[in-house]
């Protein structure tokens, strides 16, 4: 497994060994031991797993505050998506600097986002999956949301025309939030 460290303090991409042969493919997309040799030390407490049915489809920026911030270690197992991923923490020297890679199915790349992150995504195909672990459970009172476009933050997404959801449409700018990271 190769680890990648992003121009962002704790982002990191994962490369996961991909064995192939007549038949097709096989890779360990995680393995607790090897995880802990790379400096992952997380202990992932839910999958969860979304299905896109447009290309354009926003979901995103989505966090949760502390006590009940999430880490996340995110594929795309279907289609194609451009991951993003944006530094919350204040304290950091990467505060408010964002990340953007394409995932694929066969890219085999995953992203690991530490807590003390946004996170969002884009699809760039149509029938696009995404699949993540979380080390820590859903929270809906922690559960929060920034606006895509923020000026603040200034992502360049790489589509313009956009499929959001009413809780995504309607969040506030960064200024506006109550992020609680550190």
């Amino acid at each position: 497994m190769k680890v990648v460290q992003t121009k962002l303090k704790d982002l990191l991409i994962v490369e996961p060994n991909v064995f192939g042969d007549h038949r097709g493919w096989f890779c360990e997309s995680y393995n607790e031991k090897v995880f802990r040799k790379i400096g992952i030390n997380i202990k992932f407490k839910q999958d969860n797993h979304s299905y896109s049915k447009q290309k354009g489809v926003l979901r995103g920026l989505h966090f949760q505050n502390e006590p009940y911030a999430q880490s996340k270690l995110v594929r795309c197992t279907r289609g194609k998506i451009w991951d993003v991923a944006v530094d919350l923490r204040k304290s950091s020297q990467t505060y408010l600097k964002w990340f953007g890679i394409e995932l694929t199915p066969d890219n085999h790349k995953m992203l690991f986002i530490p807590q003390g992150f946004a996170h969002g995504f884009i699809t760039l195909e149509e029938n696009s999956e995404v699949q993540y672990k979380v080390d820590n459970f859903y929270n809906p009172k922690t559960d929060r949301t920034i606006l895509y476009k923020d000026p603040e933050i200034n992502i360049n997404w790489p589509l313009y025309e956009v499929v959001l959801s009413d809780k995504d449409q309607e969040a506030p700018y960064l200024k506006d939030s109550d992020v609680n990271f550190k």
